[in-house]
């Protein structure tokens, strides 16, 4: 199963460098796409599947318990107390959620940034590599090989330094709806031969 997803990603990355090759952000660029507000966008569809995600028992109302399954793969050591901080509230819907991210206010937040601390606890600057096999055993692909990694950090590597950055973070998961639709493609084709 980790081989597949290691396939694929490859294949996912080498079909986005045909679209757009050479492309970086600017360093006095803001990385972070902003809403009318000035705080962080939120995409409605990237919204939906998110709360989908986290509705693990598929209720329409996310419990910390729920998010504890979830989010427990990347944040072993969460108080229970945060998970029921996140909720909130006993009824915390699609709405709730929405209500509180579309219209934010979070001109200092970087998403992608607080996400790639998971792989990188220890602030290095880079994804670490057993911190990334470990998350792929938490989530069920089992053990990567030395040649997975390999195949990984040369997807993920925009910059070919042999080493995952945030902007190459950045830039793989700025392109998640491209590459999604690629693998889509890449999928639709090779079942169809």
């Amino acid at each position: 199963a980790a081989q597949r997803g290691v396939e694929m990603a490859a294949a996912a990355k080498e079909a986005e460098e045909k679209k757009s090759p050479g492309r970086s952000i600017s360093p006095v660029e803001d990385p972070v796409q902003r809403n009318e507000l000035g705080g962080v966008y939120v995409d409605e569809d990237e919204l939906k599947a998110a709360f989908e995600f986290f509705d693990v028992h598929k209720r329409g109302v996310l419990t910390p318990a729920d998010l504890k399954q979830r989010l427990g793969v990347f944040y072993k050591n969460l108080p229970a107390r945060e998970y029921k901080f996140l909720v909130g509230e006993p009824d915390f819907t699609y709405k709730t959620l929405h209500k509180l991210l579309v219209n934010n206010e979070l001109k200092d937040f970087d998403p992608v940034k607080e996400a790639f601390k998971v792989y990188d606890p220890h602030d290095t600057g880079y994804v670490d590599m057993d911190i990334l096999k470990g998350i792929f055993v938490n989530l069920g692909f089992g053990d990567i090989t030395p040649d997975d990694v390999q195949v990984l950090i040369e997807t993920a590597d925009v910059d070919n330094d042999g080493k995952i950055s945030l902007a190459d973070f950045r830039k793989m998961v700025g392109h998640s709806k491209t590459a999604e639709s690629d693998l889509d493609a890449l999928h639709n084709s090779v079942t169809k031969k």
